[in-house]
């Protein structure tokens, strides 16, 4: 093989599956506030939530519009006949109960669906009210973490046992092949992630290697999804920026699922806010209130978790933005436009967001100098506008 250019970068694998197609899942207890965060983020009223354990039966689906300043600067400039933002799959998932591993309550529902997505919102009930039935009789954050990470962590103790099971049936035959070898190797790997699961961690909040990284993949593991905790207080503690049970749940999140992110969120707010028929009055009332909608950082950040990123196309016809995997080549890219343009893909012209919006237009970009041709091998970074060239259609 030829040497690595010199410089080049290599492609990392990426934890959970490979595609730009992703998906969040909402996730928690009965009674915690997870469907009415759903309608509040997708505007996708699904009737008023019934005030009673496994109200959601089945995973609920929506497309959100993720905000960007960027899109519509680019719309602010092209005066396009059409403009197409970005979206993130959110699903409503069924709550979990105690036992669910053992499928418990809706637990095989619930465990299905949560391994159907890519990551979590797992929201935590942080306020006390009466009208409010909390499946275990009291508002105790902590122990609602403990029950969640609990069921994850024994279904994904029982996944990996299974799949050390068909591998070990491999490794009994013996011999020196390439095989047994490679499944050997695998084997001590499963046997590294059980007992790091026995020992109450997440997969996901481990440091492994690309080789490692492949082989979690196959086995789809519920704790290998990044997780926001989205901690849902009372308009009042949101206000303020105080709740009781904060420092507890910070020290948890630190213990048992360290970096991943805590967001404050009052659902009560952000239905509120949905409700209101102009952003007008929504701007009105959080600045009466001081206060703003957690909804956009929610959304931004569950995208940097997925690893997803954005490239623009742009014209007098269509300003339209992307949604990809970082680590995409500019023919994967294409590909997400139409098939045929990765297949056929002869190069990228690629204009960097920053340059654009500074000198104003294509042509003083093209003048600049700025105008950069990118071949195969070319990762596209996020903000990037681009005009892809092929054999078979243009696209931009």
């Amino acid at each position: 093989m030829p040497p690595k250019k010199k410089g080049a970068q290599e492609k990392p694998i990426l934890l959970g599956r490979p595609g730009n197609n992703l998906k969040s899942g909402i996730v928690g207890l009965a009674n915690v506030g997870k469907s009415t965060f759903f309608q509040a983020i997708t505007r996708c009223p699904l009737g008023n939530p019934a005030n009673y354990p496994f109200a959601t039966i089945e995973p609920e689906e929506a497309r959100v519009i993720v905000p960007s300043p960027r899109f519509d600067k680019l719309c602010e400039l092209y005066k396009p006949k059409s403009e197409v933002p970005a979206y993130m799959t959110i699903y409503d998932i069924a709550g979990l109960t105690k036992g669910a591993h053992k499928g418990e309550g809706l637990g095989n529902n619930f465990l299905a669906n949560i391994r159907a997505v890519d990551a979590i919102f797992q929201v935590v009930r942080s306020f006390d009210d009466a009208d409010i039935i909390h499946i275990n009789d009291e508002v105790n954050p902590v122990a609602d973490l403990d029950i969640i990470h609990e069921e994850l962590r024994l279904k994904d103790i029982e996944f990996a046992e299974k799949y050390l099971e068909g591998i070990e049936k491999i490794t009994r035959r013996g011999g020196q092949s390439l095989e047994v070898k490679q499944k050997k190797e695998e084997a001590e790997l499963v046997k590294k992630i059980i007992q790091l699961l026995k020992d109450g961690h997440r997969i996901a909040n481990q440091t492994w290697t690309m080789k490692e990284v492949d082989a979690i993949n196959q086995m789809f593991l519920l704790t290998a999804k990044p997780c926001i905790y989205l901690i849902n207080l009372s308009e009042r503690d949101y206000v303020r920026k105080k709740n009781k049970h904060l420092l507890k749940i910070k020290e948890w999140v630190d213990k048992y699922s360290p970096g991943d992110l805590i967001v404050p969120i009052s659902v009560s707010l952000e239905e509120k806010l949905a409700g209101m028929e102009t952003d007008e009055e929504r701007e009105a009332y959080c600045k009466e209130i001081g206060a703003q909608s957690a909804l956009p950082k929610i959304i931004l950040a569950m995208r940097q978790k997925l690893d997803l990123i954005s490239f623009f196309t742009g014209g007098p016809d269509e300003v339209r933005e992307w949604t990809i995997r970082r680590w995409f080549t500019a023919p994967q890219a294409a590909g997400t436009i139409h098939t045929d343009l990765e297949r056929t893909f002869i190069l990228a012209q690629v204009i960097k967001y920053e340059d654009l919006i500074e000198l104003g237009d294509e042509n003083s970009v093209r003048s600049a100098g700025k105008l950069l041709q990118k071949g195969k091998d070319y990762f596209v970074e996020d903000g990037d506008v681009i005009y892809v060239k092929a054999a078979e259609g243009k696209a931009r």
